[in-house]
């Protein structure tokens, strides 16, 4: 198969090459992330692969498919940049990669929980200028805090075991589907405005639905116990990032730590230390000394990128054979939920 990868990075080149050892596809890598003005470059190519930041909206669709492009190959486990109606509109197959690093996400959002509490982070900046002073460096013990996990997926459940389990805290967790093992290991499930009113720290990992959006919001921040700590490494658009700056503000919000962000897609992945940010509300969470922002990193281990790696492959493999492939989220021979759990075939 013809496949054009957009939005390619020395890693995603480099893991990909490995992967495709014995396989017969054909590959052309472009730095260009996928959109109605680079989506030209795909004609001719049976597949597509593109990742989070990449738009594959009906307009980007349509001319995917007039182009002869019949796949589209997502290197990530989202795909809410994905028009799935004009992917079945224009007959096109879409596939993700369901999971590839849940240890790696769940042990950055404990990174960002432990430097936000130990402020290590600024700590280190401070000795490097010889400054040995304490003052402004106080955290918290986090053995026996209240910590609530909204979502308890893979990576939701590896977070909340390690909280309970490694640090000793009280999880509280809110799901449609409670998680039995879970229950089994002490996790407490409660509805959502209980886990918000009674959680000394918060964790998002849930997917982004029309349900999720906004789960954060002015409303959620005001029931929040005064000074929490906020964490979200799942999607940008779980969180109203106005109504998260007016918490930060008004002290509700103690420390905030994100590693996605809604309008990441100019920012992140890039290197723009030479420019003026545009985005005046990323410029103004930058203000904050209580915010701790990465760059959508949590994902980046060595395990997650081999494994993105192959299961892509193995996806655009099954396709080319069978015309659909155990992980799409959209085929004429498949029908999935908004989770992309298959429930007809």
């Amino acid at each position: 198969m013809k496949m054009i990868m957009f939005n390619t990075k020395k890693y995603d080149k480099d893991s990909f090459e490995k992967a495709l050892e014995g396989t017969c596809h054909i590959v052309r890598y472009v730095e260009a992330k996928l959109n109605i003005e680079t989506v030209k470059l795909a004609s001719g190519y049976d597949c597509a692969c593109i990742f989070v930041n990449d738009i594959a909206d009906e307009e980007v669709i349509r001319e995917l498919s007039g182009n002869g492009t019949k796949f589209i190959a997502l290197r990530c486990a989202g795909f809410n940049n994905v028009d799935l109606h004009a992917a079945r509109k224009y007959g096109v197959c879409v596939a993700h990669v369901p999971e590839y690093s849940p240890y790696g996400v769940a042990e950055h959002a404990i990174a960002l929980i432990m430097t936000l509490n130990r402020k290590t982070h600024r700590s280190h900046n401070r000795i490097r200028e010889g400054n040995f002073a304490l003052t402004g460096l106080l955290g918290f013990d986090i053995h026996g805090k209240t910590v609530g996990v909204i979502g308890t997926g893979k990576i939701g459940r590896i977070t909340a075991k390690i909280l309970g389990n490694g640090f000793g805290c009280k999880v509280l967790a809110y799901d449609k589907y409670p998680d039995s093992e879970l229950k089994a290991c002490g996790v407490e499930y409660i509805e959502l405005g209980e886990l918000l009113r009674h959680s000394d720290i918060i964790s998002l990992h849930c997917p982004l639905t029309p349900e999720t959006h906004y789960i954060i919001n002015e409303k959620s921040i005001k029931i929040m116990k005064q000074g929490v700590m906020l964490i979200n490494t799942s999607r940008g658009a779980l969180v109203d990032t106005l109504a998260v700056i007016e918490g930060l503000k008004s002290g509700r919000i103690g420390s905030l730590g994100i590693d996605v962000y809604e309008e990441e897609g100019d920012l992140f992945f890039e290197d723009l230390s030479e420019d003026v940010i545009q985005d005046d509300v990323f410029a103004r969470l930058l203000t904050f000394p209580n915010v701790l922002i990465t760059g959508h990193q949590a994902y980046f281990t060595k395990e997650a990128l081999i494994n993105i790696a192959s299961v892509t492959v193995s996806n655009i493999t099954g396709y080319e054979k069978e015309g659909t492939c155990e992980n799409a989220v959209f085929c004429d021979r498949i029908r999935t939920s908004a989770s992309g759990r298959i429930i007809e075939k």
